[in-house]
């Protein structure tokens, strides 16, 4: 990986960040077969972690992101490396590759929507540019109730070959419940799946994100949450769920 160093250049308009960083983008085509490089991968990166410092801060998240896709370990966006997507049938160089430039994409995102937000500050979030939660997440709401077992849920979970319920009271949304979560309260905890009901074990409340937010702040929200499963919400009603293996594959590039 190569060395992080503090920029010492002095800020540029947004309208040139961007086109900048568009730039940057352009240049890692030649990297993924699109014409011949006209310097080396690793003076590339360097280059390009100095210009997402410069251009979005030494502290933003996208800058740490790339450093990962530079290993091939998104998974370490969220810290979560156990979900990361399985049977993409590339070769490790390429994804990583692909990887850069969906960080790249979504550097180009987070630049537009901060311009976007400039002249009318009173109604920042209202207008957002780039790769959103609803456009990557899954629109198939899977339910259980709190008071099934966890065996019923495990089964529920297996049929509909889903990693996470939303658990109901029949009225409403009032928990998460997880694959992981359910094998390792079990398991740690000597539970019986049988007589166990779904609302000891499940995460409450729900965390919610809304679909329209860009991809960047569904990682920010799983990190500051410590959670791998996000509820998507359109005009405060559940829409979908978006998850850590979500996100992987849109870095990935994995439809």
């Amino acid at each position: 990986m190569a060395v992080r160093t503090t920029p010492k250049k002095p800020r540029i308009s947004l309208d040139c960040s961007i086109e900048r960083m568009r730039e940057q983008l352009a240049d890692l085509a030649p990297f993924l077969g699109k014409g011949k490089p006209t310097r080396s991968l690793d003076e590339f990166d360097l280059e390009t972690e100095r210009l997402i410092a410069d251009l979005l801060g030494e502290t933003s998240e996208l800058l740490d992101a790339y450093e990962y896709a530079e290993l091939g370990e998104a998974a370490g966006l969220v810290n979560m490396t156990d979900e990361a997507p399985e049977g993409t049938g590339m070769d490790s160089q390429r994804q990583c590759l692909l990887q850069r430039s969906r960080v790249l994409e979504s550097c180009v995102s987070e630049l537009e929507t901060r311009r976007a937000s400039e002249p009318k500050k009173a109604k920042i979030g209202q207008t957002l540019i780039g790769p959103q939660v609803a456009e990557h997440m899954s629109g198939e709401i899977r339910t259980v109730d709190q008071d099934a077992s966890l065996q019923v849920a495990g089964q529920l979970m297996q049929k509909w070959k889903m990693g996470s319920l939303l658990v109901t009271d029949k009225q409403a949304f009032v928990g998460f419940l997880t694959d992981s979560v359910l094998a390792r309260e079990v398991v740690a905890n000597g539970l019986n799946p049988n007589t166990t009901s779904v609302k000891t074990c499940m995460r409450k409340p729900v965390v919610v994100i809304e679909g329209h937010r860009p991809i960047i702040d569904a990682v920010r929200l799983m990190k500051e949450q410590a959670t791998r499963h996000l509820a998507v919400t359109q005009d405060g009603a559940i829409i979908g769920v978006i998850s850590v293996s979500n996100i992987l594959r849109y870095y990935s590039g994995v439809v």
